[in-house]
């Protein structure tokens, strides 16, 4: 048997998978990481070549790394360790080459080309979150996740930029991979720009509230927002943990989910969360299933109290025609693979009632200081203060100048938090902590009770506006109103492209759909995008031309204002989303 079909076997694509099935792009930044990863054991390609190219992008259509500003030109890398990619490329030629390797035979990941969101540890790397007031932050050893990637073989490219502190879902420093002059969507932009630019075949993105789903959905990329715990969070830095989550981004499902079966699993020390996955941690699909009905028995909801930000209409009739005509036709494909798809009511979260744990009321209050606490806060404060979250912070800020020291403080709230901590009964966190499995538990009812499987949604019903001081409108012009609820749930997510819209725009962009479910139903949505994807691979295999890089047009301030709309850390959105 030849090293080929060793692979082949290895991975699970069999006779589903012949070489002659991979067509000759006009780039070699076209193929899709299973077809690399191929050519890669026939000798059509090696890593190294492959690396090269995606470095000759990055040069070519980046702009200058390391600006948190606009840059001239995608802004998708804020970083490249170019010395280490090229020495890690090599290192997987000679891993793939070698049958007698005592690593055994090199995982499919091996001699890949990646990049990681700005967030996420990589070692001897600065990881700045989007704010050079993190400058010097230099990461001591790698994230698990990116562990994993790099016992997997994947080349590390770099850091991807991401907004401001992680902070805002519109996207403050990078452009659309399709228009230049639109948003990219936040906190993950690089994460979700830079595969669909072809300036690397995927990413790590990280998510609090939306900032993987949106970005996701505003470039056109596939990505997978795992459940709480089915990626280990250790080595990031974190927003809220106990939302926080880790996940890929690439141009296909399929991509998407290779990276996500190389990074899931238990992590005791860097994340005890993942100490609630079931076991036998569930296996990540990677293939899509056989047959013209791969869907059959499968029922999906439309929620319609799914509100979108435009009004207070049933989402469908917010949507833009664009986005309207691509959501019925992805119905009707969905339902043509063999899915029963029917709107049901879901639960209303704009009904007071139905606030069990997101947007709760008020649990304690601590009068003197004006300060009251809700599930969310005396969940993920009593997490972070474990995790020795805020000394952290202030530890590193003490080193730093006088104004990035204050902004650091003034930013994470130190001030604030420690009375909180101090003070607040143990009754509160275990009444919060019940709070949310019963809001777990008021959404499994509602699927249950109409014989739901899980979810589709639109995670922005219209197209994306341009970018500060760019034109009108401006920003996300209608997305999900509770687009962090299933970070609250702590439920999976997987959006992924259904069509292009160019109604009213200058260039076609993106539109994209989500399934979204129970925990830990990760393979089962991803294995439905899988079977839509295979049948359908018109509109994730699309890719944008190349834009010409301009002069930057530096802006003083070149961050979008948090506010509590577009702000991805669920205690400034706590606000917005009182009844």
């Amino acid at each position: 048997m030849n090293r080929f079909w060793q692979y082949a076997l290895q991975w699970g694509i069999g006779q589903r998978f012949k070489r002659r099935q991979i067509k000759t792009p006009a780039r070699l930044v076209d193929y899709s990481l299973v077809e690399m990863a191929a050519l890669l054991r026939t000798g059509e390609l090696t890593s190294q070549q492959i690396t090269l190219a995606y470095l000759e992008r990055i040069d070519q259509l980046n702009g200058p790394l390391e600006t948190y500003n606009d840059n001239g030109g995608y802004n998708a890398f804020v970083r490249i360790d170019r010395e280490q990619a090229l020495a890690q490329s090599q290192d997987a030629d000679a891993w793939i080459n070698n049958p007698d390797d005592p690593r055994g035979i090199a995982p499919m990941l091996c001699g890949i080309p990646v990049g990681v969101k700005d967030s996420i540890g990589i070692v001897g790397l600065e990881s700045k979150n989007g704010a050079p007031e993190f400058s010097t932050n230099f990461a001591l050893r790698n994230a698990t996740a990116v562990a994993r990637l790099r016992a997997a073989g994947a080349v590390v490219l770099g850091h991807t930029i991401c907004s401001r502190f992680s902070g805002s879902t519109v996207g403050d420093f990078g452009c659309n991979a399709w228009d230049v002059d639109k948003v990219p969507g936040g906190s993950s932009s690089g994460s979700a720009i830079a595969p669909i630019a072809r300036l690397c075949v995927a990413t790590l993105g990280e998510e609090t509230g939306g900032s993987m789903i949106i970005p996701a959905a505003a470039n056109g990329a596939s990505a997978i927002k795992p459940s709480l715990g089915y990626v280990s969070t250790g080595g990031v830095m974190p927003l809220r943990i106990g939302w926080d989550v880790v996940g890929p981004m690439a141009r296909s499902v399929q991509d998407a989910a290779h990276l996500l079966a190389a990074i899931q699993g238990p992590d005791p020390i860097g994340d005890p969360q993942t100490l609630y996955t079931p076991l036998p941690f569930p296996q990540m699909p990677t293939t899509p299933r056989p047959g013209e009905t791969p869907l059959a028995g499968l029922t999906i909801g439309v929620p319609q109290t799914d509100w979108m930000s435009a009004s207070d209409a049933p989402p469908g009739h917010t949507y833009d025609p664009d986005y309207g005509l691509a959501f019925e036709r992805f119905k009707q494909q969905l339902r043509q693979l063999g899915a029963r798809v029917l709107d049901f009511e879901g639960v209303n979260m704009a009904d007071e009632a139905n606030c069990l744990y997101y947007a709760g009321p008020v649990l304690w209050t601590i009068e003197h200081l004006d300060i009251r606490v809700t599930p969310a806060m005396a969940t993920t404060y009593c997490q972070q203060y474990e995790a020795n979250y805020w000394q952290a912070v202030e530890d590193f800020a003490a080193g730093r100048p006088d104004e990035d020291r204050e902004t650091l403080l003034r930013y994470y709230g130190t001030a604030f938090t420690h009375p909180v901590i101090e003070q607040m009964p143990c009754s509160v966190r275990i009444e919060a902590e019940q709070r949310r499995r019963a809001q777990m538990a008021l959404w499994q009812d509602a699927l249950d009770e109409a014989g739901v499987d899980f979810m589709v949604v639109m995670p922005l019903g219209a197209h994306v506006g341009y970018r500060i001081g760019l034109g009108e409108p401006s920003g996300l012009q209608n997305q999900r109103r509770f687009y962090d609820l299933p970070n609250a749930l702590g439920w999976p997510m997987v959006t992924f492209p259904i069509g292009h819209g160019t109604t009213g725009i200058t260039r076609p962009l993106p539109v994209n759909a989500a399934f979204w479910g129970p925990r830990f139903s990760d393979a089962c949505l991803v294995q439905a995008a899988l079977d839509y994807q295979h049948h359908y691979p018109e509109y994730h295999q699309q890719a944008p031309d190349d834009p010409q890089l301009r002069t930057p047009a530096l802006l003083a301030q070149p961050y979008w204002p948090i506010t509590r709309e577009n702000s991805t850390d669920p205690l400034v959105r706590e606000g917005s989303l009182r009844p």
